[in-house]
């Protein structure tokens, strides 16, 4: 006669070490030992309501990877708003952002929220020509990319990106908003 095997109870994902030895709290804590620069990248949504909607997220993974062709990556969460969009909507932007621009990174970075239209709705920006998507005033420096690549890798999606346009439109002296030990920060 077969049985059938019963199912193990359900265990917490912070309780289950990976396949390597590594739990997600000892990962979580390792990387949050990397500092690494704040953007907020944006996308313009032709299709959510009569004239679109913007949409925007606060990153810390994103970086350079080619400079001949120009190519830019950034990790989304599966399933994420931007992840979504960026299936459909080919281009976007980024607008590296500066020390006091905490503000922009926190709004951004609130999790569950309905819409964005009012998150943008007193933040100064120009639209990029190329991509549509709002481009924030006071960055460091902006870009727009249209997607050359999409790789899925575990929970998160590696999307590269052609540089179409750079653009440095802050000229003052400031420094970088940085993220480190889960905190948003500046350089001293």
């Amino acid at each position: 006669m077969l049985q059938k095997t019963p199912a193990p109870p359900p265990v917490s994902d912070l309780a289950i070490p990976h396949a390597e030895g590594v739990s997600n709290d000892e990962f979580r804590a390792a990387m949050s030992r990397l500092a690494s620069g704040v953007v907020l990248v944006t996308a313009h949504d032709p299709d959510d309501g009569p004239r679109g909607e913007d949409v925007g997220m606060t990153a810390t993974a994103f970086m350079s990877v080619s400079l001949d062709p120009p190519l830019v990556l950034v990790s989304l969460r599966n399933g994420s708003r931007m992840d979504d969009l960026l299936t459909d909507v080919p281009v976007w932007a980024v607008s590296m952002l500066a020390e006091d621009q905490r503000h922009v990174a926190g709004r951004f970075a609130m999790k569950n929220r309905v819409s964005d239209r009012l998150l943008f709705a007193d933040l100064p920006h120009t639209r990029g020509e190329e991509s549509g998507a709002p481009l924030m005033d006071g960055a460091l420096a902006t870009l727009e990319c249209r997607t050359e690549s999409r790789v899925v890798a575990g929970d998160h999606t590696l999307v590269v990106g052609r540089v179409l346009t750079a653009a440095l439109p802050s000229a003052s002296n400031r420094g970088p908003l940085t993220y480190f030990q889960g905190k948003y920060r500046h350089l001293s």
